[in-house]
């Protein structure tokens, strides 16, 4: 597509054409709006309710002033609430303080993949014991 065909199908799409494509070369304009387009704004197969869960969560684990509202806005339009907003950006504070401890310590990667399959294997056993007790009564 030419620029001009690129920037028509911004406007018909969300209304504009956001200025911070302007700084893309022809090029590579018409591939990145297909990227932002098919993921940000249209998702793939994950709900978008849930998309821009997961878009807010790494938002604010980056620190992206731009995305964080943008994610939190595209979230509440697609159904999610504040107890769920909340919730995602727990979960992206825990991932990422837990991140850093454990490359900071520069945790044992065997011993941390191990200690996931024996968690693993626990949760899986249990599961079957509680479905194995469900199916008695």
């Amino acid at each position: 597509m030419k620029r001009e065909e690129v920037l028509r199908e911004m406007r018909e799409t969300i209304g504009l054409e956001p200025k911070f494509f302007d700084g893309l070369p022809d090029w590579d304009l018409e591939h990145e709006w297909r990227i932002f387009k098919g993921i940000v704004l249209d998702g793939g197969v994950i709900p978008g309710k849930y998309n821009h869960l997961i878009g807010l969560g790494v938002s604010a684990a980056l620190r992206c002033r731009y995305c964080v509202p943008f994610h939190t806005e595209a979230a509440r339009m697609n159904g999610a609430n504040d107890d769920e907003i909340k919730e995602a950006l727990l979960i992206a504070k825990t991932i990422s303080g837990w991140s850093t401890y454990l490359n900071g310590v520069q945790y044992d990667w065997d011993l941390f993949k191990n200690e996931l399959d024996e968690i693993g294997r626990f949760l899986k056993a249990k599961e079957l014991k509680e479905e194995t007790l469900v199916g008695a009564y």
